[in-house]
């Protein structure tokens, strides 16, 4: 493993132990040439993924990247990181274990949509305003109310008789 520090291949593990859902190995590793330390996590790989853009394009599923994307989603919302975790290694799972290698990015998407739906309404409707790329406040709204129906509330509405500027 490369050092992120000073480059060196040389690094040392000093510490390995599974990680609390047992779903990957936690590293910390010490680089003998400028004493850098740092952690690693393994993580078992079914398959290679292929994600598929909408223009056509081919590239490598990156498990960062998406946890990345959720992160933001997710800032100044308190959410166990460890149920955010589960979510991401569900996400993966499922994308494995679907046989293909190649992957829609509409399919991911989608599936990080519904995990966020059951982790934090909020997220959900961050990650969907950039996902389904929100232009106006009635994109908004028709998440909004479809978020209410699936909780069984009805939506907020303006108050009838209420009044307005032009009054």
């Amino acid at each position: 493993m490369r050092c992120p520090y000073c480059g060196s291949l040389d690094t040392q593990v000093k510490d390995s132990r599974p990680t609390d859902d047992a779903s990957s190995i936690r590293r910390r590793r010490v680089c003998p040439d400028c004493g850098g330390r740092f952690t690693t996590f393994e993580r078992v790989q079914l398959r290679e993924l292929f994600v598929v853009k909408r223009s056509g394009r081919r590239v490598p599923f990156d498990r960062d990247k998406m946890e990345r994307s959720v992160e933001v989603a997710l800032r100044k919302r308190s959410v166990d990181p460890e149920r955010v975790e589960r979510m991401l290694n569900g996400i993966v799972r499922q994308l494995e274990s679907q046989g293909e290698t190649d992957v829609p990015s509409e399919t991911v998407g989608e599936m990080i949509m519904e995990g966020l739906k059951a982790l934090d309404h909020v997220a959900y409707v961050r990650f969907a305003s950039v996902y389904k790329n929100f232009g106006e406040a009635k994109d908004f709204e028709d998440i909004l109310g479809k978020l209410a129906e699936v909780e069984g509330t009805v939506a907020p509405r303006k108050k009838s008789g209420a009044r307005t500027s032009d009054e």
